[in-house]
């Protein structure tokens, strides 16, 4: 993604907000027709963040004369054409890094898996789920971040579905309110900013449905909307291992159904249950600074996507190297689950950080 002045036509790689010669807004654009390497660098040193060697430093120019760099495992001759392939498809997992521009990451995550885009209209009914969990500031990392949050809205709306058809849900279980958290996570704050609608999942009518042996009181505002765009915020922890997507996507429970299912044994017999009763749901998985076992953050600079939230946990346990998995996670073998985007062993990061 680059970012130019309307007057002056300068482009920058980076989101400065206003040009400093003419002080306009920049607009942004995407990279132009064919992507060729002109520059290419193997690396055999490693560092902190890029423990696995070799890899390589790609300079890529596409046919408006945009330059820039990209890190690959793959070796490339100068001259090659590039390109990242897109793999449509229900269990695909998509994986892409991100740095500046969360909605840029947002948007490529999701075009490896809808180059098309989401089929979304002006009259589509859009629930949107972040994780909102604990009245903490956003750099705590326990709630999805208000800069993913506004990146989702900015995505929707830019698809052309009218603000007044998008819902911000979420629900708490404990005796902290839900304003509270929403006003100290700075989530309210962007769907105000957004003018779009928050909703509290407590407050409206459930649903009984049966799957599993189990029988599950689902919000109804499920069912109400077209699609719903589960955003969740990835996190390692001691019990589950892997936090994010089939978690979040719980709080469309009520209390008394989200109790009964909390405890380890039943976690994992409802992760495949409740994917049988909700409608079809998109995970868009914010990993860029994640809370670690310890409770400390580090950095990973990736957002994640799938169809299939099962498979999204799993690529993330990959990827943040896990000796143990979950036992909902245990017999999805890594090399059934189709990637597209970034190569995740080049994305592995020592095992030491995160414990």
């Amino acid at each position: 993604m680059f970012y130019q002045c309307p007057q002056c036509k300068k482009t920058w790689q980076y989101p400065v907000g206003k040009c400093p010669d003419c002080f306009q807004k920049l607009i942004r654009i995407g990279e132009g027709g064919k992507i060729k390497v002109i520059g290419v660098s193997r690396v055999a040193i490693p560092t902190i963040l890029h423990p696995q060697v070799p890899y390589f430093v790609l300079v890529l120019e596409d046919e408006n004369k945009n330059r820039w760099t990209f890190k690959s495992p793959k070796e490339y001759k100068m001259g090659d054409d590039f390109e990242i392939k897109t793999l449509p498809g229900e269990d695909t997992v998509s994986v892409w890094r991100t740095k500046y521009d969360v909605l840029e990451g947002l948007e490529r995550a999701i075009a490896l898996l809808k180059p098309d885009g989401l089929g979304l209209d002006r009259g589509s009914k859009v629930l949107v789920l972040p994780t909102l969990v604990s009245a903490q500031h956003p750099y705590f990392r326990e709630n999805t971040s208000p800069q993913f949050l506004d990146a989702a809205l900015r995505y929707l709306l830019a698809q052309g579905v009218s603000r007044e058809n998008i819902k911000v849900a979420a629900q708490t279980f404990d005796e902290i309110a839900l304003e509270t958290a929403a006003a100290k996570s700075r989530l309210l704050e962007v769907c105000q900013q957004n003018k779009v609608s928050p909703l509290n999942i407590a407050q409206t009518s459930f649903v009984k449905r049966d799957t599993g042996g189990m029988t599950l009181e689902v919000s109804e505002e499920a069912f109400n909307s077209d699609f719903i765009l589960n955003l969740p915020i990835m996190k390692l922890d001691n019990e589950l291992k892997v936090r994010g997507p089939l978690d979040n996507i719980l709080r469309l429970l009520n209390k008394d159904s989200f109790l009964s299912v909390k405890g380890l044994p039943e976690y994992q017999k409802i992760a495949p249950a409740l994917q049988k009763v909700l409608p079809a749901f998109l995970t868009t998985a914010e990993a860029i600074s994640i809370k670690k076992s310890t409770g400390y953050t580090a950095f990973l600079g990736l957002i994640l996507a799938s169809f299939n939230p099962l498979n999204l946990e799993r690529v993330f346990a990959e990827i943040t190297l896990q000796k143990e998995l979950p036992g909902h996670l245990k017999n999805i073998k890594i090399q059934d689950v189709p990637i597209a985007g970034r190569d995740i062993k080049a994305l592995q990061y020592d095992i030491e950080q995160f414990y």
